[in-house]
Order: C-alpha cells, then sequence, then structure tokens
C-alpha cells in the first residue's frame, strides 16, 4: 500500500474533527461537508479527489505533457473498464518523478511516477501496476480505513491530506513528525491493514490485468525483478518496494494467480515503447554525452529499428541538431503517414529549426485525420499564436473547454490566446481557472476580481463572477483553517 495510506491512517488516529468547509454553488469546487456515515461516499470521495488533485499539482508533481498524459489515460481507462467498476471514472496521471512507484488517492486518482515507465521491461509489467493501483480504488481501501476509524468529517481528511503532500514533497520531517504522532497500537494496525489490501489488490489487479487482454505474468514478473535488484540500490531502494512491500510469498501468491488464466502472447505497443524513448531523452543527465556515445558505438545513423531511430532523432533535436534530426523524422512518418507520435516529433523539430509554416501544415492535416486530439490542439495552438494567429488558436481553445475541465494546460493556453486577441474578461477567467486547478486559490480569486473590473459587463456576467469570488473566498477562509 501506498504511504498515502499509511499516513492517513496514522492521522486518523490522532487528529480531532474541525468544521466543515461551506457548501459550493459551483460544481468545479470542492463541496466538502461532514460525513454522513461512517464510511465515506462515492460523492463524498470524488469531492475529497479533486481537492487532493489540486493539492498534487501545487506540489509540482504532475508530468504536464499531453502525449504522456494521453497515452496513460488510455492504458488505464482500458484496464477500468474491464475492473470491478468500470463506471467509476477514474483519472491517470504522470507524475514528473525518477524514481520507481505509483499511487492511489482518493476520487479515483492515480498516480504514476516517470521512473516506473522506464523500468517497465513490457507493457504488461507496467499495466500489472496500474491494475494493481485500480483495485485499490474499485475495493475502496481508503473507504475501508474510515469503517475502521472514528467518524470524522471531510475537511479534517482534505487537511490531512494537504498536510500529507506538503509532508512529502516540501518537508520530509512534516511526514515523520505525523508518524511520530500515531500510537504503537495504531502502528500495528497500519501494518496488519496495508498487507490485507496489498493481497486483495494484487488478487483483483491480476483479474483486471488478464481481462483487458494483458499478461498476467506481468504483475508478479515486475514484483520479482524489482525484489531480486533491490540490493542493487544500496541504501535507497525503489519507493515501490517502500510502500508496496514485496515478499517472497507475496510473489509466489501472484505467481500462482497469473497461472489460473490462459497465457497470453506477449505484447507491447508501439505507442508504449515510443514513448519510453522519449521519457528515456527527457531524462538524460546529459544528453551531450550520451549522443556522443551514440555516435561512438553506433555510427551517424544511431539504431536500427523505428524505436532506435525515434530515440535518435529526439536525442538530436535536444542536443539542437535540428538539421540532422529533421530527415531521419520525416522518413519515419512517411513509413506510417497517420501515426500521431511521429507526426507531432516531426512538428516540434519543424518548430525548433523555425520552420513554423510547414509544422502548421501538419497540425491541420493530423486534426483532420482526428478531430478534437487533446495531444495535437495544445501544440497546434502554441505555434499558431507564436506565428501571430491567436484568433484562430483562440476558437480551437475554447472548443475544448467543455470537454476538458480538469486540464490547467488548456487554460494556461487560453488565457493567452483571450489576451493577445482583446478577450480582457476571458484572459482573466481562464487564468483563474489555470490557477485554482494547480491549487492557487488565493490567486485565482485574484484574477476574477481583475475580471469584474472589465468594461462593459451585463449584470449576469457581474453575477456570475461575484457568486464564484464568494465561493473561492469561501473556500480559501477554510483551507486556512487549523
Amino acid at each position: 500500500m501506498h504511504i498515502f495510506y499509511r499516513l492517513l491512517l496514522s492521522l486518523l488516529l490522532v487528529l480531532r474533527p474541525s468544521a466543515a468547509l461551506p457548501q459550493s454553488n459551483f460544481d468545479d469546487l470542492p463541496n466538502l461537508g461532514d460525513a454522513s456515515g461512517q464510511i465515506i461516499s462515492p460523492k463524498q470521495d470524488k469531492e475529497l479527489g479533486a481537492y487532493f488533485m489540486r493539492q498534487v499539482r501545487q506540489a509540482g508533481m504532475v508530468l504536464d505533457d499531453v502525449e504522456t498524459t494521453s497515452y496513460l489515460e488510455t492504458l488505464g481507462h482500458k484496464l477500468a473498464i474491464h475492473s470491478e467498476n468500470p463506471g467509476y471514472g477514474f483519472t491517470f496521471f504522470m507524475v514528473n518523478d525518477a524514481s520507481i512507484n505509483a499511487f492511489a488517492g482518493p476520487g479515483g486518482y492515480i498516480g504514476a511516477n516517470v521512473g516506473l515507465f522506464l523500468s517497465a521491461e513490457s507493457e504488461s509489467e507496467l499495466a500489472g501496476v496500474m491494475a494493481h493501483e485500480i483495485a485499490h480504488v474499485t475495493q475502496r481501501h481508503l473507504a475501508r480505513a474510515f469503517e475502521a476509524q472514528d467518524r470524522m468529517s471531510l475537511p479534517t481528511t482534505a487537511a490531512i491530506l494537504a498536510a500529507i503532500l506538503i509532508g512529502a514533497t516540501a518537508d520530509p520531517s512534516a511526514g515523520a513528525a505525523a508518524l511520530t504522532a500515531a500510537s504503537a497500537a495504531g502502528m500495528q494496525r497500519q501494518i496488519n491493514f496495508t498487507r490485507a489490501n496489498e493481497k486483495e489488490a494484487d488478487r483483483v489487479g491480476i483479474q483486471t490485468l488478464a481481462d483487458a487482454g494483458f499478461d498476467p505474468y506481468g504483475m508478479p514478473a515486475f514484483f520479482e525483478r524489482l525484489q531480486k535488484n533491490s540490493k542493487l540500490y544500496g541504501t535507497r531502494p525503489p519507493e515501490f518496494l517502500s510502500t508496496h512491500p514485496v515478499t517472497t510469498n507475496r510473489i509466489s501468491e501472484a505467481t500462482s494467480r497469473a497461472e489460473t488464466y490462459p497465457k497470453v502472447k506477449e505484447y507491447t505497443s508501439l505507442d508504449f515503447l515510443l514513448l519510453q524513448a522519449k521519457l528515456r531523452v527527457n531524462n538524460f543527465e546529459n544528453p551531450k554525452q550520451v549522443l556522443a556515445d551514440v555516435r561512438r558505438y553506433e555510427g551517424k545513423a544511431g539504431g536500427r529499428t523505428p524505436v532506435e531511430q525515434y530515440e535518435f532523432a529526439l536525442l538530436l533535436s535536444k542536443n539542437e541538431q535540428y538539421n540532422e534530426a529533421l530527415p531521419i523524422m520525416q522518413k519515419l512518418q512517411q513509413s506510417e503517414p497517420d501515426r500521431i507520435t511521429y507526426r507531432l516529433a516531426l512538428t516540434r523539430i519543424l518548430r525548433a529549426s523555425k520552420q513554423e509554416r510547414e509544422a502548421l501544415d501538419i497540425y491541420k492535416d493530423t486534426l483532420d485525420l482526428y478531430p478534437g486530439e487533446l495531444t495535437v490542439i495544445l501544440p497546434y495552438a502554441t505555434t499558431l499564436m507564436a506565428a501571430g494567429q491567436s484568433d484562430r488558436a483562440y476558437s480551437l481553445l475554447t472548443e475544448i473547454t467543455s470537454d476538458n475541465k480538469a486540464d490547467p494546460q488548456i487554460y494556461k493556453l487560453l488565457a493567452q490566446a483571450a489576451g493577445a486577441t482583446g478577450h480582457k474578461v476571458q484572459t482573466h477567467t481562464a487564468m483563474s481557472q489555470y490557477y485554482f486547478l494547480n491549487g492557487y486559490t488565493n490567486q485565482a480569486i485574484e484574477q476574477l476580481k481583475l475580471a469584474e473590473k472589465s468594461p462593459g459587463l451585463s449584470s449576469y456576467q457581474t453575477a456570475r463572477l461575484q457568486a464564484r469570488i464568494a465561493n473561492m473566498e469561501a473556500l480559501l477562509d477554510a483551507e486556512r483553517q487549523p
């Protein structure tokens, strides 16, 4: 089980309930009222999850790369529809951390570290970890924690979540202090609870993995490799081993469960391999030295397979050698004209080499092939603005906001496009939403107040802005409560 749950259980033993957060009239603001029973309701779980995600973003933990997010969401939802609660409504995101870990938060928010993605030797291994985290959610392990404790209000829980996140990311000593505060009896209770949850998540997760068409051995294979290699990490083993204790018995049980399912031929998608290559290049500490090593051992070709060629082109681009990267990526794109990954990489190289017109043509053509595709719209809008076509960017971004309410990148770009086209109110309201989704409520309020001062507002617009300001101010007051 992730440390999030262990810390939560510790704190539940010692913290007192606090006053409830005020009721919100906006569907995108947390509505954290008192719990109506001992077990947190699904609605309260979702509300708490939205608050949780804002804190994760505020801590700077989310990798805002639209390609990466799109892949993870596709993989996650492929697993989720085969879970025990396919209609739950999960949200998957990548954590910009090189350590090997994954976690499930409240409300179906599931994060996977970049390090986990890079360490997986097959798509089934990555899917196995994600299926395990999905099982934590569908089995309502967090709700079970509430069932085992005294009745507690959701505002207190929200405060706990914030403290955990701040402690884990900004001030490690804070998290340690929280653990120290728990009683010895409570600590033992956590251990037992953790073991039970991990066993159940393995069982349910392997079933989900198999039902989704992945190799059920992916989960135990990953666990076993981590355990065997744990000594190589010295005094700092992968975070995954700390948060998900892996024993020989656990591996054996997982393997036995996998054996009950029909054998599946391992298939790793090209999308997975290409994204792995992209993340690998982005995480090179010394890309210049890596490029020199590649040239030394592989020559100017930089590899033979499409994945190797793709990675080499990205590496060249990372080193600003665009003239050499461009023909490689053009050849790859010509080999598979409709593959979005190649098209997007090609446009990035074209933009970096100041060939914006060519990039815009490819974006337009790609959007015709894949209407509404977010991985295309966001860089397309960015390029349009750079080319002095902010009005087109504004139209594109306005069209997609209703379907992507929780993506702060959209609102930041929309604010920029609105500002460039003279839409003053939209500039401030979009920027407000960007700040809000990233956990900066005070800055969000400031932007709304600037929007309120815009000339020519209708009484309806003024009333809506004032209502939203009032709700955000109430939320801010609640966030500041001890």
